[in-house]
């Protein structure tokens, strides 16, 4: 019997999972640690961080398994993408990494659309400048730490890291390197346009290969430390989402995969590189060879229902909260809910954005409002899908599903028919930890590609069919849903406003205020 092990490096801790041969999770460790925030809208993260959980999970799903190392016959690494992590000429560590949520680059985001124009930016990136990307935290570092952009010679993403501490190589996949915004995701590589607008030395990139390509093998020092044998090869893997599309499967056209989590993520495969002309959709490079995909986030998909829970209703058990929900007709009575709790992303990149509850009368209860949250996300995730089809993507046959809110029947009901695509959960629940065991499998040769790696291993548990008679139902209430964000989008500009200024109000300092019974 072989083995593989897939490692994803996430923003909050570390997965290990071992994986046998017929696709079967063994055993899987994790290791959690957290990030700083060091000034408001900054967030970063020590590297050593990932690599000291790294040598944790390793050991731990080895010793958990009693499998000999010996048997092990591939790695596959996968993690948050967009983190920048600066090298020097020695591999040493420059400064903690600034990671995907690190939103100080507003001014440089504005400084590559002047230097490259936006559209040309995303006709060759795929993607508009955004603060979360790789590039314009380069760009940051150049402009506010010269010292530190002065000492530079290699710069990776965090799995990337873990690579080059598992193996001594420097080495991206492709996926993760279309994330960086500096790869033409045409040519699946650097962007000599990108790179050479941005003053960035291209020896700095290290060289790329598709998510099942070998990229270096286990070190000695490596093998000491976690437990792998020297000379175990070490694939591409993928970033998070790309990875934990393979996990489910949505692999080649006509499969979305949908992850309903505290975010919500629409994520759909494509076989050209194609891109959204406003930019609203991220437009990548895929773990899977030769394939690219779309990508829309919404910020706050089950994570709403979280705040409603927590806010309004708290104590109450989820699933008692969603069947008070189920007893309410489609549409809720014509309450609406805006999901823009932590401002938004797709289709609308927009930190300012605010929920709203939108036509509330005396007659809506809890359960109304309930169903409207539930109904909301779902107008909310149709978004990402309706901007796909705009931008060319064709017969969404199945839409698979992931996440905490994938476990309501009633939620899953309510997607299926705004999105008019049946709903499907799959028996792989581990997700981009277990698609890079399989990029891992799948270089090892154990499958002669990733879609018969998925076929082989992935199965559809159930699935939830469009009800016909709802569908006009929904398509009403979205075209009403939609108006609402161009509407209330100049309050929301205005109430952030007031809202800074009142806040700089409170922490002035007091005047001494005369005491009206001393005045005579």
């Amino acid at each position: 019997m072989t083995y593989f092990i897939g490692i994803d490096s996430s923003t909050t801790a570390t997965k290990a999972l071992l994986m046998d041969e017929h696709g079967t999770v063994v055993t899987v460790a994790s290791s959690a640690y957290d990030y700083e925030t060091p000034q408001p809208l900054w967030s970063e993260q020590h590297p050593d961080l990932w690599w000291t959980a790294t040598i944790a999970g390793v050991k731990q799903v080895i010793a958990q398994s009693g499998v000999d190392s010996a048997e092990i016959a591939a790695i596959g690494l996968t993690g948050q993408m967009h983190g920048l992590v600066l090298l020097d000429q020695n591999g040493q560590v420059l400064r903690p990494a600034l990671l995907w949520n690190d939103q100080r680059t507003a001014a440089e985001c504005g400084e590559i659309r002047a230097l490259i124009g936006k559209q040309r930016l995303i006709q060759i990136t795929g993607n508009d400048a955004l603060t979360g990307f790789t590039a314009p935290k380069i760009v940051w570092v150049k402009n506010h730490e010269p010292e530190i952009y002065a000492q530079i010679r290699h710069i990776l993403l965090p799995k990337d890291y873990v690579r080059f501490k598992l193996t001594g190589d420097y080495a991206m996949d492709k996926a993760g390197g279309a994330g960086t915004q500096l790869f033409d995701i045409s040519l699946r590589d650097w962007s000599p346009t990108i790179v050479k607008a941005l003053g960035i030395d291209p020896n700095w990139l290290p060289p790329t290969f598709e998510g099942t390509g070998v990229t270096g093998v286990i070190s000695a020092e490596a093998a000491a430390l976690t437990g792998l044998q020297p000379g175990t090869p070490v694939v591409a893997g993928g970033g998070d989402q790309a990875a934990a599309a393979v996990g489910t499967g949505a692999v080649s056209a006509g499969i979305v995969s949908l992850s309903l989590g505290t975010s919500g993520v629409v994520f759909a495969t494509t076989d050209t590189p194609a891109v959204e002309p406003e930019g609203r959709l991220h437009a990548f490079c895929h773990a899977v060879p030769g394939k690219w995909h779309f990508m829309g986030v919404m910020l706050s998909a089950a994570g709403s229902l979280r705040w409603f829970r927590d806010t309004l209703a708290p104590g109450v058990d989820f699933a008692d909260l969603v069947a008070e929900a189920a007893a309410i007709p489609a549409g809720s009575d014509g309450l609406l809910f805006l999901p823009y709790l932590t401002g938004e992303r797709t289709p609308h990149p927009d930190p300012l954005a605010r929920g709203a509850f939108v036509g509330l009368t005396v007659r809506h209860t809890r359960a109304h409002m309930t169903r409207a949250v539930l109904e909301g996300v779902a107008f909310g995730l149709r978004d990402s899908f309706e901007l796909m089809k705009a931008s060319g993507l064709e017969g969404v046959g199945q839409v698979r599903i992931t996440g905490g809110g994938a476990r309501s029947p009633l939620w899953r009901q309510i997607l299926a028919d705004v999105l008019g695509a049946e709903i499907a959960t799959v028996n792989a629940e581990e997700g981009a930890a277990y698609g890079a065991a399989l990029l891992a499998a799948t270089g090892a040769g154990v499958w002669s590609n990733v879609a018969e790696a998925c076929a082989a291993t992935i199965r559809v548990t159930g699935v939830t069919a469009v009800d016909e008679g709802q569908i006009g139902r929904y398509d009403a209430l979205y075209t009403v849903y939609r108006d609402l964000y161009p509407a209330l989008q100049p309050s929301f500009a205005q109430i952030s406003t007031i809202n800074s200024l009142l806040r700089q109000d409170d922490k002035a300092p007091k005047s001494d205020i005369q005491n009206p019974k001393s005045s005579s």
